[in-house]
């Protein structure tokens, strides 16, 4: 074990940073990270401090501030949106401009072929089109 991990509790008491707990620290926190990235020329261990705190702020504000998912539908809606598209735009993905309007009324699901072209024409990963379940699993359905 490395000598300077040879009493964590110690170094915890002597002021090492830990777990965030509250707003206060969250704050603290995230000021010495904005004040180490000011930087122009970091040191290895200011890096090493840099990367320490970026995880322990992101893992308080993933649990306290977590944005849930959005589902497939409002994710193609935001795309069409932000991209000034109409729904015929997509019917190379989708097939019919029929299919993409009934997608979009959340009559129909996404096929992995509707999902692959849209991962293509999007650039984005196949995880935001696929609709998270109950249990946490993701749920692409063939249609009916």
């Amino acid at each position: 074990m490395s000598t300077a991990l040879a009493n964590p509790a110690d170094m915890i008491a002597r002021g090492a940073p830990r777990v965030i707990h509250n707003e206060q620290e969250l704050e603290a926190y995230t000021n010495a990270l904005f004040q180490l990235t000011a930087l122009e020329s970091p040191s290895r261990s200011e890096v090493e401090a840099i990367e320490l705190l970026t995880l322990l702020v992101e893992r308080y504000e993933e649990e306290h501030y977590a944005i849930p998912a959005a589902d497939p539908a409002s994710v193609v809606r935001f795309l069409i949106e932000q991209q000034n598209l109409t729904q015929r735009d997509l019917i190379p993905q989708f097939g019919s401009e029929s299919a993409v309007s009934m997608f979009l009324k959340g009559q129909r699901n996404l096929t992995i072929e509707q999902v692959r072209k849209l991962c293509t024409r999007f650039n984005l990963p196949a995880d935001v089109f696929i609709q998270k379940g109950n249990s946490g699993q993701r749920d692409l359905r063939a249609n009916d």
